[in-house]
């Protein structure tokens, strides 16, 4: 229960084992940084196709990794998009039960601020999702605002509609009521997507994502791969 001895205890052991976690990777990555950086300078330095030819394994792939891609970068910039903003609701649900400004035991109030910081952070997934597509070089950016705007969103709403009616024709107590849907979407319409658009405008506006490597004019060629090995076999 909230308020017993041992959640002083609980506390700093989640706080430490963050601590460690935070210390693990910031060393990693300086350790992977100081590695990296000598690699990096010398494949830009690269003129010619006989010295790039000189690397052998997962180093042939340098100029071909940050190449965007010609397939469905619409639907890719959406899908990031909307991980970054629900990733932005989470951290940030998890940050205020650390810090005891919510009862994660109360699943009520835990479901509603996530819900809430959903809709509030939508001009992050606005932001990710311009800044990616922008990056992959894409015209129709006004449909990329609005997918996603609507995509995920509409998805559940209407998932969540549609599950709702069989659980009233069974008369079920968890059925929600059209007061709760309806105040749902007008969250959605009147603030998740205004801030969608208004992230995308500062996504737009902001200059195209710097890779640190070049990219090589030509791709790659990718062998094709046994039938064992491709989708839907290898899933």
């Amino acid at each position: 229960l909230v308020g017993s001895p041992d959640d002083e205890i609980h506390y700093f052991a989640i706080v430490n084992s963050l601590m460690i976690v935070v210390f693990l990777t910031g060393a990693v990555a300086t350790i992977m940084i100081r590695t990296l950086k000598k690699d990096i300078a010398g494949y830009n330095e690269m003129q010619t196709l006989e010295e790039a030819q000189e690397e052998t394994g997962w180093k042939l792939v340098h100029g071909d990794v940050f190449r965007p891609p010609q397939s469905y970068p619409l639907l890719l910039s959406v899908l990031v998009g909307t991980g970054a903003q629900i990733g932005s609701a989470f951290f940030i649900t998890l940050l205020a039960c650390m810090m005891r400004m919510l009862n994660p035991i109360k699943k009520g109030q835990a479901l509603t601020a996530v819900i809430v910081l959903y809709v509030l952070c939508g001009g992050v997934g606005g932001y990710v999702s311009s800044r990616l597509y922008k990056f992959c070089d894409a015209k129709s950016w006004k449909r990329c605002t609005v997918a996603t705007a609507i995509a995920f969103p509409g998805l559940i709403v209407s998932m969540i509609m549609i599950l709702n009616v069989f659980l009233t024709i069974v008369g079920a107590a968890t059925a929600v009521s059209f007061l709760t849907i309806f105040l749902v979407f007008l969250m959605w319409g009147c603030v998740a997507t205004p801030l969608v658009f208004v992230g995308s405008y500062f996504g737009y506006r902001a200059d195209k994502v710097e890779v640190p490597t070049k990219t090589n004019q030509i791709a790659r060629f990718i062998p094709e791969v046994p039938y064992y090995a491709a989708p839907p076999v290898s899933v």
